[in-house]
């Protein structure tokens, strides 16, 4: 058999890599040429090099965007893979009604960003929101995302979470019924406890498919701009602006294309350093060698 692809392979799967190249690459070395130029409305492009890198990496308010992002990241991401996981766990116990409260869970994905914004800030609302008068009744102070930063940011992460559970969820519940339950059987005639079990079986061969929830809600997390710009606007005084949102401020209120076309680039440089950690990890616990 020839090694060699035959040309009818390649004419049919060409229309899919020129689609590709158009949507994705052709896109991405514009913008790479934008972030070389200094550019605006009505201004033609004029070249300054890596100088729009420099001006964004010496603004205060892009290491704030970065560090609001990292800790929002770490937050969101962490949380929903512990919760996922648990109610992973807990779906392959056998609970009850598990079509009913399947449903349940996965009902957050098929809410859109903007209506459980507008939900959530009607609920969080500091003086009639529901959940504001809940945690008043409790002798809780209210969750103040309006002026207080921190507060804000905690909002974003709580929000972030409750919508994109049931993916990383979704990931783990499937992993999970793929063990083959001759395992246990086999753990629990040789007198291994639960927790055991868990250790020695169940994260080990989770391990591939946690890599990749958390491969994917890294990089989406790190793209979070939706439910920053509708909840707080980056306010107050742009003290919750994520990486996203300073990137729509530059091209869109400042109209700097150039250093929002460079900061785009910069994520997109953060997410391939974050993807190639997880892969390296993700290989060496499929395949057990040393990427």
């Amino acid at each position: 058999m020839s090694a060699r692809t035959p040309l009818s392979a390649i004419a049919l799967v060409s229309p899919v890599q020129l689609m590709i190249g158009g949507i994705i690459f052709l896109p991405a070395i514009y913008v790479f040429w934008l972030s070389l130029n200094q550019s605006s409305f009505g201004q033609a492009a004029s070249f300054v090099g890596f100088a729009n890198y420099a001006k964004v990496l010496g603004d205060a308010y892009f290491w704030k965007a970065l560090l609001n992002t990292v800790i929002v990241v770490a937050v969101v991401v962490h949380v929903e893979l512990l919760v996922g996981l648990g109610m992973a766990l807990f779906f392959a116990s056998g609970v009850p009604f598990r079509a009913l409260l399947l449903a349940i869970v996965l009902a957050p994905y098929a809410v859109s960003e903007v209506s459980a914004v507008v939900m959530w800030r009607f609920l969080f609302e500091p003086d009639v929101g529901m959940m504001s008068r809940l945690l008043m009744s409790l002798d809780l102070p209210p969750i103040e995302w309006a002026v207080n930063p921190s507060h804000g940011l905690a909002m974003v992460s709580l929000l972030s979470i409750w919508l994109h559970l049931p993916f990383s969820f979704i990931i783990l519940y499937a992993a999970r019924l793929s063990i083959p339950s001759d395992l246990y059987e086999a753990a629990a005639i040789d007198g291994a406890s639960p927790w055991t079990s868990f250790r020695r079986i169940t994260l080990p061969l989770l391990m591939p498919a946690l890599l990749i929830a958390a491969l994917f809600r890294y990089i989406f997390a790190f793209r979070l701009f939706s439910e920053v710009w509708l909840m707080t606007g980056g306010g107050p005084a742009r003290s919750t602006e994520v990486m996203a949102v300073y990137l729509y401020l530059e091209a869109f209120r400042y109209n700097a294309f150039g250093p929002a076309a460079a900061t785009g680039w910069l994520l997109v440089l953060a997410s391939l350093l974050l993807a190639l950690f997880y892969l390296r990890g993700l290989y060496r616990e499929m395949f057990g060698k040393h990427a």
